[in-house]
């Protein structure tokens, strides 16, 4: 058998109390450069496991002492080898005994006697989706420390409204996501032709051979063959979905922060927006005891803006966050059939205005915000939130980084109990010192 130079490399435990089929299964999977490591009874191999840690497991279901099912189910209560990939090899035939294996979380049948290429093919297969798997997993871990740490921050940042260094955080863990991220996202195109060729020759057996041997018959229609070949593009499609989804987050972490600004930038402000609003989608997204919060979205055609992009999504930021603020303490006092009745919304609304200018207009269906308050929220330290809650200075900085920084205007107005509308206008040029 000529040697697969394609095939990846890992590590693959065969558990069998036949010194033949061991001795043939080493061969064929050493000679295309799999480590294989054996064992020749269930005791063994979760011995070996602990050593080895293998990517997959061949494990045959026959055996002396505790057989096949009893050893899969003991690596799959364990929490350091219950995610390796078990594949059965048996000549049973019968549907029970096939369920029970998949049902005690086998991932395949390899029936006796062997055929050399269809095992490599499912060991390719499964050993493909388990690295994807793993980095996906390793990729999530990643994540969710890297929101943990994010959060933390956060808390941190708002006591101080030092948001510049948010961005910086912000990042930096843009930087160390993007790499893996698009590795993963890389290497799920060409898992996909893997899986496309394994079909395709599943597609081809199937038209040289109409009339199947009866034991594969019964395979086929136990694993449901068109359901799985329908169904695995369908899972890899996911998987890039979800992949393309995290790159998206990378990218609006890198507009949010703009830490590459040492000056003005002529940028489409709705990218600015998006980003700030795909930051706070989990205060948005719909949840178990809450419908979510709408977002309406009514953009103008604008012309690309001159401005410091960064602190005009601090702005974002904060005018963001004190209408979900708003938001959620009245629906606090609201039924869920209420609720729903007249749903949480945030509207945006986006035009060009006279004077070359431009203006942003983000309202709110929420509480609304009394007279003398309005007058009040863009000077330092004001606040109107509970003692932890706020410092007072988010609006204030708003109120600097739009007239000072950008020549600009903000304002609020507001009808208590019904919403409040905050309007930004920024020209669309930067005048010349």
């Amino acid at each position: 058998m000529p040697a697969d130079i394609t095939a990846p490399k890992g590590t693959i435990l065969v558990v069998d109390d036949n010194p033949t089929n061991i001795q043939v299964l080493f061969d064929v999977l050493s000679e295309i450069g799999y480590r294989v490591a054996i064992a020749k009874s269930g005791e063994a191999a979760l011995q070996r496991v602990q050593s080895y840690h293998p990517d997959i497991i061949l494990l045959d279901v026959m055996m002396p002492g505790i057989d096949g099912f009893e050893t899969c189910q003991r690596l799959k209560a364990d929490f350091a080898t219950r995610d390796i990939p078990v594949i059965f090899m048996t000549a049973l035939s019968d549907t029970v005994d096939k369920v029970k294996g998949l049902s005690l979380g086998a991932v395949d049948y390899i029936t006796k006697p062997i055929q050399h290429e269809e095992a490599l093919a499912r060991i390719r297969v499964h050993l493909q989706l388990r690295e994807s798997q793993k980095s996906l997993q390793q990729q999530t871990t990643e994540l969710s420390q890297a929101l943990d740490n994010l959060k933390q921050a956060q808390v941190q940042l708002v006591q101080s409204e030092k948001m510049s260094s948010l961005g910086q955080m912000m990042a930096g863990v843009a930087h160390e996501i993007n790499n893996p991220v698009n590795f993963i996202y890389a290497n799920l195109a060409p898992a996909k032709e893997y899986i496309k060729d394994l079909l395709n020759f599943i597609e081809l057996y199937q038209e040289c051979h109409p009339q199947p041997h009866p034991k594969i018959q019964d395979w086929m229609e136990e694993v449901d063959i068109d359901y799985l070949q329908a169904d695995l593009p369908k899972l890899i499609d996911s998987l890039k979905l979800g992949s393309a989804r995290i790159r998206q987050l990378v990218i609006s972490l890198r507009n949010f922060s703009r830490l590459d600004e040492s000056g003005t930038q002529v940028v489409d402000l709705h990218e600015g927006i998006e980003s700030t609003l795909l930051l706070l989608q989990h205060r948005l997204k719909p949840r178990p005891e809450h419908p979510g919060i709408q977002v309406v979205r009514d953009y103008g055609q604008l012309l690309h803006v001159e401005c410091y992009p960064s602190q005009l999504n601090q702005v974002f930021m904060n005018i963001f966050g004190n209408a979900i603020d708003s938001l959620e303490q009245r629906d606090q006092q609201r039924s869920l059939d209420q609720i729903r009745a007249n749903p949480s919304k945030i509207t945006i609304r986006t035009e060009h205005i006279p004077n070359e200018a431009i203006a942003i207009c983000i309202a709110d269906n929420g509480c609304g915000i009394e007279e003398n308050v309005c007058s009040q929220m863009f000077e330092p330290f004001f606040t109107t939130k509970p003692i932890g809650k706020g410092t007072g200075l988010g609006l204030s900085i708003s109120y600097q980084i739009v007239t000072q920084k950008h020549g600009g205007k903000i304002y609020c107005q507001s009808t208590p109990g019904m919403g409040s509308e905050f309007t930004i206008e920024i020209p669309v040029r930067q005048a010349v010192c």
